[in-house]
């Protein structure tokens, strides 16, 4: 997940119903008012009412602050199947599924996806390929340097990276506004009967026979027959109240056991826009393009031809009229601190901790600007607005779908958020005693059999 602050000079709705006494009891409490949390309680509630099993009114959320203003608030919103693991393509697919069946609601841009690679990741993209025919997948494959300069050149006459060998179009897919599609999900459950409480702070659970019977908040306790936890980089602190450890033993692929493996690690992740028209970045036939990822060894340069890295580096990019102008990102770095001792509180922009600094702007605008002409001498147009945030990691940087303490359901996504709006509908049939294939691999079992997800040679740790 992306992120990036988005309200763009909009006042902001506050999506909730902050001013309504909260419950002594609800059968299921949800925390967090995000893309997971939302879409759960929403799904939850058509899953009981369609089963004879209850309403929307048995769901109530709780929110902290309001409706997106955790990190699916400022996720960029880029939309992809682009992953090299088999069990996160079909997750993927199922939730562009979910983004496509009601595009405008969701603020939902199907424009694809470009996955711009270089030879170390040949072998990967086409393995990606071939496995998104298996399941439907639509995508176009490229292969080879010059046949991909000439496919990339006619779309963007000025296209001019190098050292790509392999490119994935993606035809589904491309990106959403996070505010406007969270704000539709909250919409969305609230139609359906579901409660949404905001400004209501967690600050503890109360457990007994190892089951979680209440909610401890700052606006009094809410007994629960069923908890859902989807708080983003926040997990870590519901972890605990939990109860669950915070190192773990995990079991490699080659059976050899790495005991006291961090559960959490906090990456810092940088994002931000270059101050142009968003049609600057139209394709040859004055068309909004694809969302637009590149990846390439080639060394990197600045606009004074020094030398800014000869390592393998990843930006992606986009047009978006919400920021009118370029958005997207580079590669994150991990935040060297303890997860127990990193402030996840001010979140985002707000934080003076993790936000991007020149640094960033040096290399993304330099990306630019080595992939397309028109880039070239932009860096100066570079927004000093504050964007960047943190997402919190699990020991292999997939998700983890799970229910702990008998009856709390976990979401702890990874940070693979805001596009995965499906997952929602799934844990919601899971609420039903219903098990759901695309969630077995994301069990926290795998940690103690090995059954560990593939790895890319990708320089994004969620790829």
């Amino acid at each position: 997940m992306c992120s990036l602050q988005t309200n763009c000079g909009r006042p902001e709705p506050r999506g909730g119903d902050e001013k309504m006494q909260l419950p002594k009891r609800a059968s299921y409490v949800v925390i967090g008012a995000g893309v997971h949390g939302l879409s759960t309680a929403w799904h939850l509630a058509k899953e009981l009412k369609a089963r004879g099993r209850g309403s929307g009114e048995d769901v109530i959320v709780l929110d902290k602050t309001g409706v997106a203003a955790g990190a699916s608030g400022i996720a960029c919103g880029v939309i992809r199947n682009n992953y090299f693991q088999p069990a996160m393509r079909k997750l993927m697919a199922h939730s562009v599924s979910i983004w496509e069946s009601d595009p405008e609601a969701f603020a939902y841009h199907p424009v694809g996806y470009m996955q711009i690679s270089p030879e170390v990741m040949h072998h990967d993209v086409v393995q990606i390929y071939k496995e998104q025919q298996a399941i439907g997948y639509p995508s176009t494959l490229v292969e080879g340097e010059e046949e991909c300069r000439s496919y990339m050149q006619n779309i963007f006459h000025d296209w001019q990276a190098e050292n790509i060998t392999s490119i994935l179009h993606e035809h589904r897919g491309g990106y959403a506004n996070n505010k406007a599609s969270v704000r539709a999900l909250a919409a969305k459950a609230q139609a359906e009967g579901v409660r949404i409480h905001t400004g209501v702070r967690v600050t503890g659970l109360s457990m007994e026979d190892e089951r979680v019977r209440s909610v401890q908040t700052d606006g009094g306790a809410v007994g629960c027959e069923h908890l859902v936890v989807a708080v983003g980089p926040w997990v870590r602190d519901i972890w605990a109240m939990l109860d669950l450890p915070e190192k773990i033993t995990v079991k490699g692929p080659d059976g050899e056991l790495y005991r006291d493996r961090e559960m959490w690690t906090y990456w810092s992740l940088r994002e931000g826009v270059l101050g142009v028209e968003p049609s600057f970045l139209t394709d040859n036939e004055g068309r909004m393009p694809p969302v637009i990822h590149v990846d390439t060894d080639a060394p990197l340069y600045d606009e004074d031809g020094e030398l800014v890295t000869d390592e393998l580096w990843g930006i992606y990019y986009k047009p978006d009229f919400y920021f009118n102008g370029v958005q997207g990102g580079a590669t994150p770095y991990i935040v060297d601190q303890p997860a127990s001792e990193v402030a996840v509180d001010p979140y985002g922009p707000e934080s003076p901790d993790f936000v991007v600094g020149e640094d960033f702007a040096r290399m993304w605008t330099s990306a630019l600007a080595h992939c397309h002409g028109r880039f070239e001498g932009k860096g100066y147009l570079f927004s000093r607005e504050p964007s960047g945030g943190i997402g919190c990691f699990t020991p292999d940087s997939f998700p983890v779908f799970d229910t702990f303490r008998q009856n709390a359901y976990v979401i702890a996504d990874s940070n693979h958020g805001y596009k995965m709006i499906g997952v929602g509908a799934l844990v919601a049939k899971e609420l039903m005693d219903e098990p759901q294939e695309l969630l077995e691999p994301f069990r926290f079992s795998r940690y103690e059999t090995g059954e560990l997800h593939p790895t890319s040679n990708s320089p994004f740790p969620w790829s």
